[in-house]
């Protein structure tokens, strides 16, 4: 607690440890000027002395002394003395009203220094001794200061109840508010938790993720140096050997213009894919017309037979999903030259409402007696799987179909909606 609401509680608790001595003297100097209207007798004034004194010391060895040692509530100690205290300052009234100055203090301090059972008979007895006191003293000599006493008794009962209800409230809603803010700060300290924890969890999000990136430029780059650069150098390994067998200059300057042709295909491929950029045979033209293109460069390099068909209204299709397709059929054909030993390759492209179909089909040897993928080599387990990756990174799949002696079908489809 802090600013102004320290500095009343700090006077607030001066009062309530130095304020009932100051008090205490003025009703004993008001009793003592007006002994000569009460006739009392000698051991009424002993006693009421006594009393005095007895008050005093009680008040400064429970109150004053041990108020920055007691528990933060009443203890046993403090109920005896206040309890106690009250009982003596309705025996001080009764020797002399003026002593209600004093029993005025029990309103203000008994929530202070009795537990809740004993406040409300405590303060009722107090509102009882002030009753006496303010209608001439105790007991009453007539009716009239019987009735006089009985109405200030109601009053005094009446507010003094009303104000301990109140003080028990403003204590029930301080108590609230420390409960509440135990639990903000309870909360507080689990939120620090929770964002420290979620601190951790997205750095180990980004980790994650940064090495996902990376292992998918790596497949990246994989796919793209196995179906383009690849591939261009199989051929130009392919048409090298060839010139070995051919006598006449004029085949072997073919196949080495051929040769240098994929050469120069391949490098400008590996700059490509470097930069991931789409493949060349998409610059300046739509998916039909570079799958052409492809299936007649292979036909003039393989010698073999292969056409496309082309069926339904073509249309644009988005620039991953025709690279896919173009990557897809040349993965095919290379596997037709490497490992078919296919005489004609049949090449359809199907446009569907609400997708995009690619059929490579070839007469050759088919798969292997087991009809597994992994039974061919290792660059065909390669270019298959390599294929079924392009197809799903665009939400599409490969189908392979092969038998040994019946030819093999790669079979692409995309889902590519109209429009």
């Amino acid at each position: 607690m802090t600013g102004p609401a320290a500095a009343v509680e700090v006077r607030w608790r001066f009062l309530l440890r130095r304020g009932p001595y100051l008090v205490l003297v003025l009703a004993s100097a008001l009793a003592a000027a007006s002994m000569h209207l009460f006739d009392r007798g000698p051991a009424a004034w002993a006693a009421a002395a006594a009393l005095v004194g007895a008050i005093a010391a009680g008040h400064a060895w429970v109150v004053d002394r041990r108020w920055d040692r007691r528990p933060g509530g009443p203890d046993r100690l403090s109920a005896v003395y206040v309890s106690a205290r009250t009982v003596a300052a309705f025996v001080l009234v009764l020797i002399n009203p003026f002593f209600g100055a004093f029993a005025f203090v029990g309103y203000f301090d008994t929530v202070e220094h009795a537990p809740r059972r004993l406040v409300t008979p405590l303060v009722l007895l107090t509102a009882l001794t002030l009753a006496g006191a303010q209608s001439g003293g105790l007991p009453p000599a007539d009716r009239t200061q019987a009735a006089a006493f009985l109405g200030l008794f109601a009053l005094n009962a009446g507010l003094v109840l009303f104000f301990v209800r109140m003080e028990r409230d403003e204590h029930a809603l301080a108590a609230a508010r420390v409960a509440t803010i135990d639990e903000l700060e309870r909360t507080n300290a689990r939120l620090a938790d929770a964002l420290a924890e979620n601190a951790d969890l997205h750095a180990a999000l980004l980790q994650r993720a940064r090495e996902a990136g990376r292992h998918e430029e790596r497949e990246r780059l994989a796919l793209e140096i196995h179906d383009t650069i690849a591939q261009s150098l199989v051929g130009v390994v392919t048409q090298l050997q060839a010139v070995t067998g051919d006598a006449a200059p004029a085949a072997v300057a073919q196949r080495v213009d051929a040769a240098t042709e994929l050469a120069r295909a391949a490098l400008v491929e590996a700059r490509r894919s470097v930069e991931g950029l789409l493949p060349s045979q998409l610059d300046d033209a739509d998916a039909p017309a570079a799958l052409d293109r492809l299936v007649r460069d292979w036909v003039t390099r393989t010698g073999a037979r292969a056409e496309l068909v082309v069926t339904g209204a073509a249309r644009p299709l988005p620039d991953d999903a025709e690279a896919v397709l173009l990557r897809v059929a040349g993965e095919s054909l290379a596997n037709v030259t490497r490992h078919a030993r296919a005489s004609r390759v049949g090449v359809t492209l199907s446009f569907l409402d609400d997708e995009v179909l690619l059929d490579v089909r070839d007469d050759g040897v088919g798969f292997p007696a087991t009809g597994s993928v992994g039974a061919g080599t290792a660059g065909a387990r390669f270019g298959l799987r390599g294929m079924r990756q392009r197809a799903e990174r665009v939400g599409g799949e490969v189908l392979v179909e092969s038998e040994p002696g019946g030819g093999t079908a790669v079979s692409l489809r995309l889902p590519v909606a109209r429009g």
